[in-house]
């Protein structure tokens, strides 16, 4: 787990929490995979420099990359499928020899019951659910959805970038998405206290994505939701990568942090 603290971090006053999955893609692209970063630290020290959000840290807690997707699946999602599709799942998945052993209500729990107790005592923050939040991409925007719907009375809100509602890699008559977007719907945190943001491009892993914005707008309007606590923006002609995100991360971090 990497802590980012601003560069004025000072114990005389406290500061909100965001809370980030991949945590070693976040701030230093000489040691990631892609040799791409999302400049989380340089955007985020603007935005409170100018006053646009208030005082904040980031916590990333970085990924295992053999076992990310068990980590960061919303597991009770799986809830939402019917027997033939869990079945037929889980026979595809022993064929490739690829693990279904779910653990993302544990990952969260970690989060809540583990990491946060820490970081609220060994940092100057706010403890509360209106200074916590949690943001990622990808398989990282799901979990960040599924934190805010699991803790609703911990988390704010989330901002979920390239939310991958594929769930897995797309194919054909899939039915996770369905199952996750069921699950949310019937699992939405309380629309007087939250704060969800969504976003989506469309080139490379991105084009998948498109097709499950209507869906999302109306789980989240239904409920009522307005412009005031939901988003989901559609970034024309972005792809699924850091240097994506990287431009446009200040919009969902003044959306949840703004002063």
């Amino acid at each position: 787990v990497d802590v980012w603290l601003p560069e004025t971090y000072s114990s005389e006053k406290k500061y909100a929490v965001l809370y980030m999955h991949d945590g070693q893609m976040l701030f230093d692209e000489t040691t990631t995979w892609n040799k791409q970063e999302w400049m989380i630290d340089e955007v985020a020290s603007k935005l409170m420099k100018e006053g646009v959000t208030k005082d904040f840290i980031v916590v990333g807690i970085h990924n295992i990359p053999k076992i990310r997707w068990q980590d960061l699946f919303p597991e009770k999602a799986m809830d939402f499928l019917s027997k033939e599709d869990k079945n037929a799942m889980y026979t595809e998945a022993a064929k490739n020899n690829f693990s279904t052993v779910l653990n993302g209500d544990e990952y969260l729990s970690f989060i809540v019951d583990e990491l946060k107790p820490y970081i609220d005592n060994t940092y100057s923050v706010y403890t509360n659910k209106e200074n916590t939040f949690v943001a990622g991409s990808s398989l990282g925007g799901l979990m960040s959805m599924y934190a805010v719907a699991e803790y609703p009375n911990i988390f704010a809100g989330a901002a979920c970038v390239s939310t991958h509602w594929v769930g897995a890699a797309p194919k054909e008559n899939n039915p996770l998405p369905k199952a996750i977007l069921d699950y949310l719907e019937k699992n939405l945190p309380e629309v007087k206290s939250h704060k969800m943001y969504f976003d989506y491009g469309n080139k490379t892993l991105d084009q998948f994505y498109p097709q499950y914005a209507p869906r999302v707008d109306s789980i989240f309007k239904n409920e009522g939701y307005s412009d005031t606590n939901f988003k989901n923006l559609f970034f024309e002609g972005t792809n699924h990568s850091e240097l994506s995100w990287q431009k446009r991360i200040d919009i969902p971090l003044t959306f949840l942090l703004k002063k």
